[in-house]
């Protein structure tokens, strides 16, 4: 019998408002699970993918999970096959970090089946590739809250330099999925390429004022920090019910929202269940008025990250 591992790895929210590519965190139950086996035959294989509608790609230089797998091999001088099947949880242009939890589990599932030559957050390292070819950038804020769980902070990219964040008791987030797909690289196309001194200098503020938020545990810090001047501007125009949803939940007592990723789906973070739940029961009724159906999802911040079944 061949030897299999399966792994399962859950969705994120990155950027986080202020955090344009240096920030993300994992949330709870929703993601993706990935299934590895070795092989007889060299080389990667993916034999089945299932909940895509038949969309993601079985060429194994095209498919997130294959291309992950086969950095990691590269670098371990591995030249033994592997079969994968991936078994999607995440719908596809979310925003929810969809291509990063696929690649996380298939590394998390593979590195396990090879006796766990690395630790997860290496395993970044490999992960990020398979976000290169998934939306044209090899960036790390859904990769690594994906692996690693909780909020995480890259720190800079050469070297890649990843810390993990903590995480305050009570902390809840809302993501709310507008049935519209949006691409990774038509959302990046609509940023700005240069940004005036004034701009940086809020953004920095509030990154840092997240960030301790985080440390202190202090809930209207984090309030205040939740403010992007940079990439929001432009890519709220693209979705639907944005502004509307802001201002519903003003008075619920939410600390702050944003586009999860690239879009469409917008998360809230809030300081307790009950107003976690407010705030899905708001957004329904703005997506109603404006004619989208939305899929609500209500968690705290998963705190594991990616792990074998």
């Amino acid at each position: 019998m061949k030897k299999t591992i399966r792994a399962f790895a859950p969705a994120t929210v990155a950027n986080v408002s202020c955090g344009f590519d240096i920030l993300g965190f994992a949330i709870d139950e929703l993601g993706d699970q990935v299934e590895v086996s070795l092989s007889e035959t060299p080389g990667l294989k993916v034999v089945k993918i299932e909940g895509d509608g038949g969309r993601l790609p079985y060429e194994a230089e095209k498919n997130t999970c294959t291309v992950a797998i086969q950095a990691m091999l590269d670098h371990l001088g591995f030249t033994k096959g592997m079969e994968i099947s991936l078994y999607k949880g995440l719908p596809l242009g979310s925003g929810m970090g969809s291509s990063a939890a696929s690649a996380a589990a298939a590394l998390v599932a593979a590195n396990a089946l090879l006796g766990y030559p690395f630790d997860k957050k290496q395993l970044v390292n490999f992960a990020i590739e398979a976000e290169r070819i998934a939306c044209g950038a090899a960036h790390a804020d859904n990769v690594a809250p994906s692996l690693l769980g909780g909020f995480v902070l890259i720190r800079d990219y050469e070297p890649l330099d990843v810390i993990k964040l903590p995480v305050p008791k009570g902390l809840y987030c809302t993501l709310l999925h507008p049935h519209l797909e949006l691409n990774t690289s038509d959302s990046r196309s609509v940023l700005r390429t240069q940004i005036s001194l004034k701009d940086s200098t809020i953004q920095s503020g509030n990154i840092a004022g997240l960030i301790a938020g985080l440390f202190q545990e202090d809930y209207n810090l984090i309030s205040r920090s939740l403010k992007d001047v940079i990439a929001e501007p432009t890519r709220a125009l693209l979705i639907p019910g944005f502004y509307e949803l802001r201002e519903a939940i003003q008075t619920i007592g939410a600390l702050g929202s944003g586009i999860s990723g690239s879009g469409p789906t917008i998360f809230t973070l809030s300081p307790s269940q009950a107003i976690a739940k407010e705030v899905g029961s708001a957004g329904k009724e703005v997506f109603k008025k404006i004619g989208l159906d939305v899929d609500v999802y209500i968690s705290e911040v998963n705190d594991r990250g990616a792990y074998v079944i």
